[in-house]
């Protein structure tokens, strides 16, 4: 243990490495490695943990096996454990939640109780709270999503307005980015279902396919713009337009 109160507590604990003003200090922790400043600051019996940077795991107390890299990442932690937050903010409200990934500037950095989910790039789901089993990877991929479970984005921007939707897939470069609440929709391909909010149940497969829709459900379109200008609902259409 090197610095200020480092380790300050610890009796029984073994195998750790403790570097930073009042890093692991609470308490016998086991298997750890925290680095900076109150890094595992109130860490109790918490085994296997990795804290790095500053306030790192700082409220962790019996949460193991996590691992956390990068300023306030996982800061609020207390219970939750097997979660992964690379990142300065990545994770930094996660309360008891389980194995989560968060890589990246304040990925999943609302979430509290939402276990299951996987962020990697900037902002990625970083306004989740409670929902689960959500992938988000690219900057501000399901970005704004809240309480919707099930997602599915990958891309820049993917799914990034959506909020409560849940059971959707995007895949592309601002596809489905205007999404806000409806449920079971796939998007495949730049700007496919780029406009579309509250529709269910649509498929999109192409850039720009169903691109210009809005409001509307049960349509399937296959083809570089087929059905880009459709508004209406139980439409099948194949092939480029």
């Amino acid at each position: 243990a090197v610095g200020y109160a480092a380790g300050k507590l610890v009796t029984t604990g073994e195998q750790n490495t403790l570097i930073g003003r009042e890093a692991g200090q609470a308490g016998n922790l086991s298997q750890a490695t925290l680095i900076g400043g109150a890094a595992g600051y109130a860490m109790t019996t918490a085994t296997e943990s990795v804290g790095v940077g500053y306030a790192a795991l700082l409220s962790t107390t019996t949460g193991s096996s996590n691992t956390s890299v990068g300023w306030f990442s996982m800061y609020a932690n207390t219970t939750g454990g097997s979660n992964t937050a690379i990142g300065a903010g990545a994770l930094d409200a996660n309360t008891t939640a389980s194995y989560n990934t968060g890589v990246g500037v304040n990925a999943l950095g609302a979430n509290t109780t939402g276990a299951n989910n996987t962020a990697v790039g900037w902002a990625a789901l970083n306004v989740n709270t409670t929902a689960a089993n959500n992938t988000g990877i690219g900057g501000s991929a399901l970005g704004a999503n809240t309480t919707g479970a099930g997602n599915t984005a990958v891309g820049r921007n993917a799914l990034s307005a959506s909020t409560t939707g849940s059971s959707n897939v995007a895949v592309g470069y601002t596809t489905l980015d205007a999404h806000t609440t409806g449920d079971y929709n796939v998007g495949m391909g730049y700007a496919a279902l780029g406009a579309e909010t509250t529709g269910s149940s649509n498929t999109a497969v192409g850039s720009s396919a169903l691109s210009l829709q809005v409001g509307a459900s049960n349509n399937t379109a296959m083809g570089r713009n087929a059905g880009a200008a459709n508004l209406v609902n139980n439409l099948a259409a194949f092939g480029m337009n």
